[in-house]
């Protein structure tokens, strides 16, 4: 599971550094449990000043950018991935990062304790980011079971990892605004009562009460960065913004007809996902430990973000229904589909839903200007961690 990490270092090094890196690396070898020994961590300190990280679920949007981010401020990475039979790194490759030489990426698996450290005995990372998770709400509905074990108790293993190897390594828990759920108060802070609608957002809740129990039961540095609602050209297009972007460039190359979606009614705040990973690298660069809600401030209604971030590329929409509800099967709100401008006569006006009191309306869409940066700096200038 672990390379040694200092094969790539630079020939311009002192020779005695360069020698003890390189006994250092042949003990691990021969004994990976010496990093238990408190002299040996001493030791390697001494020869290595640069700082290590661990990230959980680097592939995805978020630890894509924080590697790059790391990386950029000198850190040594491990990144973990999943068992699979191919590794998806097209994330790391677009942003050029997946040959650099201190990026590692290493085999690893949440559900396993005894992996969980082996990870931290071997790695030795100043800071962990617990990015990984199975982060679909409705698939948590359809496996609740394996919701909790990944997302909730996963986290749970990395914090008793590092309770047992080296409690001085800062941890960051990923969480979410999905445990706020039915909202209490509006807007969401630090200080919000959470009341979490989905196995997500419970599985979720633990991981984060989990690490804030750590916190004040072991002294362990462990932050949670609740965020909301953070897109980018990174983000997959199973998300809905970056579903709009992408089938409106594929209607504008002929490639794609009709681009249907469902509740416009919904609210969300959008920020930018490269921001906030720099929210979570703060967090753990603080004197004391806390938990930060990160968002923008103003929440946007699906058919605005729509509107303001389609304008501009020739497409039209229909935005049909008044998101009346009746029964209940009725209408969850209104829906849009969105058109060649050529098509879009014979289909104006269309009643899509009987359950439902509906209009028509004409909406003007464009896709150019996003085609290749679908969701720009939502949150420029005013996103950041708030204390609590």
């Amino acid at each position: 599971m672990y390379r040694s990490g200092f094969a790539n270092r630079s020939d311009d090094e002192p020779r005695a550094a360069l020698a003890a890196l390189a006994a250092r690396d042949a003990l691990i070898k021969l004994w990976p449990r010496a990093w238990s020994v408190p002299r040996f961590r001493a030791f390697t300190r001494k020869v290595d000043h640069v700082k290590r990280a661990v990230i959980t679920g680097i592939t995805g949007q978020d630890g894509a950018y924080l590697a790059r981010l790391l990386l950029n401020k000198g850190y040594k990475v491990f990144g973990t991935y999943r068992r699979t039979s191919s590794v998806n790194q097209w994330r790391i490759q677009e942003l050029g990062i997946a040959e650099h030489a201190n990026l590692e990426l290493v085999e690893y698996d949440l559900t396993d304790q005894g992996t969980s450290i082996r990870l931290i005995e071997q790695a030795q990372p100043d800071e962990v980011y617990n990015l990984a998770a199975q982060s679909f709400v409705g698939v948590s509905f359809e496996q609740p079971a394996t919701t909790a074990q990944i997302t909730g108790v996963g986290a749970l293993f990395l914090l008793e990892a590092i309770r047992m190897v080296n409690r001085k390594t800062r941890f960051y828990q990923a969480s979410t605004s999905e445990m706020f759920g039915k909202v209490q108060a509006v807007p969401q802070s630090e200080h919000t009562p959470f009341w979490p609608r989905s196995p997500y957002g419970v599985a979720k809740l633990y991981a984060h009460w989990m690490t804030v129990n750590y916190r004040e039961s072991y002294d362990i540095f462990g932050a949670s960065g609740i965020l909301f609602n953070h897109e980018s050209p990174l983000r997959g297009r199973e998300f809905v913004t970056r579903k709009i972007t992408d089938a409106a460039a594929r209607i504008v190359r002929g490639r794609q007809e009709l681009l249907e979606l469902g509740n416009l009614d919904a609210r969300r705040d959008w920020g930018y996902a490269e921001e906030y990973v720099e929210g979570m690298w703060r967090m753990l660069q603080t004197d004391h430990p806390d938990t930060y809600v990160l968002a923008t401030g103003p929440h946007r209604i699906g058919a605005r973000f729509r509107q303001s971030r389609l304008r501009r590329g020739g497409l039209a929409a229909v935005l049909a229904g008044a998101g009346h509800r009746r029964g209940r099967r009725g209408c969850q709100g209104p829906s849009a589909r969105a058109h060649q401008p050529a098509l879009l006569p014979s289909r104006r006006g269309r009643v899509t839903d009987r359950r439902c009191r509906q209009g028509a309306h004409r909406i003007g869409l464009g896709s150019a200007h996003l085609a290749g940066r679908p969701v720009p700096h939502d949150g420029a200038g005013r996103s950041g961690a708030r204390r609590a």
